[in-house]
């Protein structure tokens, strides 16, 4: 017993070895701070990231496994693990809402690669299928102006009947039933927090019109990244839109 208690200490010795020296290594990488769209106002006060920034390191070839590994491709996480290795911040990339998560992916991308990105796009007028190159380095932050509590929470009152809080997401909500979506971000109605008092209310008292504007509001005034881009037509001209981001980011 006390020869496989000395392993086990010894096992754990070399793995917080092996990790300060893997630290201290990547600390020798250069980094930037990377701006939020959010501004940091949707994680509550005592949150890392309620700074509005994150410290982010150039990416290596040894991070360029992660991009190529099939399991985290097959299960959707290359993204998110590529944040989690090369984010310096101490952050749980869990904590991470879309809003932000997707600006931070294009920023590794120009980090690791450039801001220089091909993409397919329809010419609205030929209705060609034409290729062109997006500067990723012009694209902006949606504006954001909502205010926030300090539990990055905001403020909805749906007439004069019911005062709501509600959070904007840290995973997509884009295959939740409404009713799956409205549980997922409401934290509170009228002062009442409880997982009943919310459902209870989505189900018997917030009218479908009423749901409906209060969806409207919060994907209007989320926070992200503007993915519209000026684009030059097949005839000269020039027209906005929006341009797919696929798999193929971070390669070309």
């Amino acid at each position: 017993m006390t020869q496989m208690t000395n392993r086990l200490n010894n096992q754990n010795i070399v793995e917080l070895a092996k990790k300060q020296y893997e630290t201290q290594q990547r600390s020798k990488l250069p980094t930037v701070i990377v701006p939020l769209p959010s501004k940091g106002k949707i994680y509550p006060e005592e949150h890392p990231l309620r700074s509005g920034q994150v410290e982010m390191r150039y990416m290596t070839a040894y991070d360029e496994d992660i991009l190529t590994n099939a399991s985290y491709i097959e299960n959707g996480v290359v993204f998110d693990k590529l944040l989690e290795s090369v984010i310096v911040t101490n952050v749980n990339i869990d904590d991470i809402k879309i809003a932000d998560k997707d600006s931070l992916i294009i920023n590794a991308r120009i980090l690791a690669y450039g801001s220089d990105y091909p993409v397919t796009i329809q010419d609205p007028i030929t209705k060609n299928q034409i290729e062109r190159n997006v500067n990723l380095n012009l694209l902006k932050h949606k504006p954001f102006k909502l205010d926030s509590d300090t539990n990055g929470e905001f403020s909805y009152r749906v007439n004069d009947d019911y005062e709501l809080k509600f959070k904007y997401n840290s995973k997509s909500s884009s295959d939740l039933k409404i009713s799956e979506f409205l549980k997922d971000i409401i934290t509170e109605v009228n002062g009442e927090r409880t997982a009943d008092s919310i459902e209870n209310f989505i189900r018997y008292e917030f009218l479908a019109s009423d749901s409906k504007q209060f969806r409207r509001y919060v994907n209007d005034n989320a926070p992200g990244l503007d993915f519209s881009y000026e684009f030059e037509g097949e005839d000269g001209s020039t027209f906005d839109a929006v341009f797919p981001v696929g798999t193929d980011l971070f390669w070309f």
